[in-house]
């Protein structure tokens, strides 16, 4: 019996050190290890102080000191509520990770002879994904000797392009890679 609170508390013990990991990636109050600190901030006089200084400081508005930058010298600290800190940064990571927007590559893939109809269908479906802020990338599609047929494919993807230029613009004029002939075309900015 007496083994099972000893293990207990060893993976307590693991838990709270992972807890405390992520904790110190400030350097909060004491475990501020400069002599001389920069504060900023709203609530107190910018400037430099001795770590004591900046604590007291602190400890009087019942709030923590907080090692923002402590590659500069003197490290610049700010006096705040620790877990507000910690919340307002991963509102700010979210809000970053929110604002970068993911690249979507849509493809459309034609053959050297394609006739009208399908044309306008896949031009509707380029018009559509270059609205929703998705590149497109359209290719010719050469099957055995229709590799003859490279001008003509070279002709339907400018076709396309001129098409498509009030909702997109050319990021590549048309290539021929192996059996493909590419283009890819970027939505214009609102």
């Amino acid at each position: 019996m007496a083994k099972t609170p000893l293990v207990q508390s060893q993976n307590n013990n693991s838990a709270s050190q992972k807890k405390d990991n992520k904790k110190d990636a400030y350097a909060v109050n004491e475990h501020i290890k400069a002599e001389q600190v920069r504060l900023v901030g709203d609530n107190v006089e910018q400037g430099v102080y001795s770590l004591r200084e900046a604590l007291r400081i602190a400890e009087e508005q019942e709030l923590d000191l907080i090692e923002i930058s402590p590659n500069a010298n003197p490290p610049v600290c700010k006096i705040l509520d620790y877990q507000k800190f910690l919340y307002q940064q991963k509102k700010r990571l979210k809000e970053q990770k929110a604002k970068s927007m993911k690249v979507v590559v849509k493809e459309i893939r034609f053959g050297p002879q394609t006739d009208d109809h399908d044309y306008n269908f896949k031009l509707k479906h380029a018009i559509g994904f270059l609205k929703e802020g998705a590149k497109v990338k359209a290719y010719v599609f050469f099957k055995g000797r229709s590799i003859l047929f490279k001008e003509q494919g070279e002709v339907l993807l400018l076709r396309f392009a001129n098409d498509l230029e009030e909702y997109g613009k050319v990021e590549q004029m048309p290539v021929l890679e192996g059996k493909r002939m590419i283009i890819m075309l970027t939505p214009k900015k609102k």
